[in-house]
């Protein structure tokens, strides 16, 4: 007989292993770009991937973290009763923290709204719309993606999904604290904008 916890850690193990994927360090390799870990702040997201000069390989690398979460989430919902937010949190972790890359990875901005959209679609576009509003406003990368990924629990709380709220809130949190660097360069001025220099200061 099978065990009643094994589809749910199955779900769980899954949604960390798609999410740790780490795709902006494979296309960079891949391309002969060289080694993201190398390059800049040593991120292996979206930000820094654009620090080696090739545009599409950013767009393509946010995309790819934005679709693991978003896979992670449906995958989950389609094995197991209430598995879409467990599965999407573990890709989020798997993301931020890989095992293949001794637990360092990235911010997690992207793949956390992939994550969300799948949830509840919603509030993946107020996501989106307040990320690109403070990105494009402050023409800081850091305040786009903190800023949106505080949105997240506050749409679900806005549209009555009081049910997300508690994983939205946990996985803003985890972003606001992957993103402590940034916060201290913030506060004292040194936070290196878009454009200025794909050598600058790491996000």
């Amino acid at each position: 007989m099978t065990p009643p916890w094994l589809l749910p850690a199955f779900v769980l193990l899954l949604g960390y292993l798609l999410g740790s994927i780490p795709f902006g360090l494979l296309l960079t390799r891949f391309t002969g770009a060289g080694d993201l870990r190398q390059i800049g702040s040593g991120n292996i997201g979206a930000t820094n991937v654009l620090r080696t000069g090739r545009k599409g390989l950013a767009a393509a690398t946010l995309l790819l973290d934005l679709l693991k979460g978003a896979a992670a989430v449906l995958i989950g919902a389609w094995l197991i009763d209430g598995g879409g937010p467990m599965a999407g949190a573990m890709a989020f972790i798997g993301h931020c923290y890989p095992v293949w890359l001794r637990f360092a990875g990235g911010k997690g901005v992207a793949t956390m709204m992939g994550v969300v959209t799948a949830m509840f679609w919603p509030a993946g576009c107020i996501f989106a719309a307040v990320w690109l509003a403070a990105l494009f406003g402050t023409k800081w990368s850091s305040v786009g993606g903190m800023a949106a990924a505080v949105s997240a629990p506050v749409a679900m709380w806005a549209f009555g999904r009081l049910d997300l709220v508690p994983v939205a809130l946990a996985l803003a949190l985890i972003v606001l604290w992957r993103h402590r660097a940034n916060i201290t360069r913030l506060l004292k001025g040194e936070e290196p904008k878009i454009g200025r220099s794909k050598d600058a200061s790491p996000e």
